[in-house]
């Protein structure tokens, strides 16, 4: 779990548990023995890509630190129908109290998983990055995020916090793309805080604008047609780092990439992102 420390983890698991369980697993608790124990295996219903498994585990941890989890395939691993990723040994009532936090965050990781590595395979052998973006669900951007490293594409920024973009309202609000970036910088230097820099522009115009300027790392290349997005990296001929957003899907994203820009930010890759039909069957 690179990148997701154990308090963020175990927080989480407390979290959703709490919210699903509440006062008790009622049903459980009225139809099985406190001391009667049962083994589980975690079987994949769909194709994909799966994700998840080293957080069942931590939630297992959580619930029953008397089980035995026993990993069959590893996160990241190509799922066929049929497939056993894990089984799991344990008190009956635990495995059932733990089950529907398991499936939600492995069918929601798992697809995301999926798509991550169907963007990826479709830009394999170009010099290009996609990257993920904050278009993530709630609270759970951290296990999104890992999602899609997993799935082999890569993390933008982590929040607000952790890298400077400069958005069309934020240069609306300044008055111009030069005063953005010089307030930007201004900012930086009081708070002494260093963090890249991207900065979205919509038209050449606005771009030969940046490229007077400087002061970025980045230049955001936003819905631009893909002749005028191919003209735009050779004008920026690797002064800055090049990014491709907008209008990218399975169909476009490898002509976009073709163009020859470094980066392309996907936000499909979480939100359009379906999930990987699984499912925790008790065995005895």
């Amino acid at each position: 779990m690179e990148g997701i420390s154990s308090d963020w983890i175990n927080w989480f698991i407390d979290t959703a548990l709490k919210e699903d369980v509440g006062s008790g697993d009622h049903t459980s608790l009225a139809c099985i023995d406190k001391n009667a124990r049962s083994k589980a295996s975690l079987l994949v219903k769909d194709v994909g890509v799966l994700a998840g498994v080293d957080l069942a585990a931590k939630i297992m941890d959580r619930v029953d630190p008397d089980h035995t989890f026993t990993k069959l395939l590893e996160d990241g691993t190509d799922v066929n129908i049929g497939d056993v990723a894990f089984t799991i040994e344990a008190k009956a009532q635990s495995l059932l109290k733990a089950e529907r936090l398991i499936l939600n965050t492995m069918q929601r990781m798992s697809g995301i998983a999926t798509m991550s590595e169907r963007f990826a395979a479709e830009v394999e052998g170009l010099p290009v990055i996609i990257l993920d973006t904050r278009k993530t669900t709630p609270l759970l951007r951290p296990l999104e995020k890992w999602a899609v490293r997993i799935g082999g594409c890569s993390n933008y920024r982590d929040g607000l916090y952790d890298w400077i973009m400069i958005k069309d309202n934020h240069i609306t609000a300044c008055g111009s793309i030069s005063s953005a970036i010089d307030k930007v910088h201004a900012y930086l230097k009081a708070n002494k805080l260093d963090l890249g820099i991207t900065i979205e522009v919509k038209n050449l115009l606005e771009l030969y604008e940046v490229l007077q300027h400087g002061g970025v790392t980045r230049i955001m290349l936003d819905n631009f047609e893909l002749p005028i997005l191919r003209e735009a990296v050779a004008i920026v001929d690797h002064r800055f780092e090049t990014e491709a957003s907008g209008g990218v899907n399975l169909h476009t994203v490898r002509r976009i990439a073709e163009t020859g820009v470094d980066y392309v930010s996907v936000g499909a890759l979480t939100h359009s992102a379906g999930v990987l039909d699984l499912s925790l069957k008790i065995l005895e």
